[in-house]
């Protein structure tokens, strides 16, 4: 016993001393270390008695986090409803208010459409900006604007409240016939031209070869047909003239031409995604981008 003394002190050690001044002694910690510790072993009991500790199998697999309820019949699943319920009860006077309000009406009301406003941004993010992007931006392929700009005042099918939910309840087709047979590559090019300046009417050729019939004879479009305002230098592609050229040369969603841009928009009431809350919700969320356009006052009834 000699051996696992220290000279010095008297102290016992473990044995292990080093260079005569450094030894592992076999004090016994501080009391405050003892009470914190037993401390703890006491928490874990009480703990174990009261939370989920012991899991069980669901599906054949164990789940983290459920398990034996404990005395406090506490689980993560049973807190998550209780938070659900406490965020439907918040909701729900806004959204009963909501199911038979036209969006027009939910437009005008300010506090409907200051919560549609918020919620719609979930629902914006989750159906919409894989294609127009966050905020509506819009998103960009090798072949120029992937689907168009939401949050600017240039709009194919009208940007009205109403026509902006109709789009997204029924969806959008329109069409443009490829060109390339009844044009000669030097008058496409020169279309093309006239189109990228903004000024269409510029060569009479778009008059000559049935342009008007779909743009109109001053080449603003017409929304009834989605056909695009070729005189505002807002694209729906690109305004490149080799990129006008292509939508000349092979058309939009002209089913004869199997290098024909295509541009659609879901139907959104067909495809039973969304309900008719949630597209109102969305047509007031685009709405209130900024480039909206006044509806009709009529509209605003319920």
């Amino acid at each position: 016993m000699s051996d696992n003394r220290n000279a010095d002190t008297g102290e016992t050690t473990t044995g292990h001393v080093w260079d005569d001044d450094l030894a592992d002694y076999t004090n016994q910690p501080p009391r405050w270390w003892m009470i914190g510790l037993a401390a703890s072993a006491i928490w874990v009991v009480v703990y174990f008695l009261m939370y989920p500790s012991i899991p069980i199998a669901t599906s054949g697999t164990f789940t983290p986090g459920i398990g034996v309820p404990g005395t406090g019949q506490w689980t993560a699943v049973k807190e998550m409803e209780a938070d659900m319920q406490a965020v439907n009860d918040a909701r729900s006077k806004y959204e009963n208010k909501l199911k038979d309000m036209t969006p027009a009406a939910i437009l005008a009301d300010k506090e409907l459409s200051e919560y549609v406003a918020r919620s719609g941004k979930v629902l914006f993010s989750d159906n919409c900006a894989g294609c127009h992007g966050q905020n509506g931006i819009g998103t960009i392929d090798k072949q120029g604007l992937f689907a168009p700009v939401l949050n600017d005042d240039d709009w194919l099918f009208g940007g009205t409240i109403e026509q902006i939910y109709e789009s997204i309840a029924n969806g959008r087709q329109a069409m443009m016939m490829a060109h390339k047979s009844s044009l000669s590559a030097p008058e496409i090019k020169t279309l093309a031209a006239a189109v990228a300046q903004g000024n269409p009417t510029s060569t009479p050729l778009f008059t000559e070869k049935g342009c008007v019939g779909c743009h109109g004879a001053d080449g603003k479009g017409m929304q009834a047909m989605g056909a695009a305002n070729l005189a505002d230098k807002v694209w729906r592609f690109s305004g490149k003239p080799e990129d006008i050229e292509y939508t000349i040369t092979h058309g939009v969603n002209d089913a004869g031409d199997k290098e024909t841009r295509v541009a659609i928009m879901p139907n959104f009431t067909a495809a039973g995604k969304l309900s008719a809350v949630e597209m109102k919700k969305l047509a007031v969320y685009v709405f209130k981008f900024g480039g909206g356009k006044a509806s009709d006052p009529a509209a605003t009834t319920n």
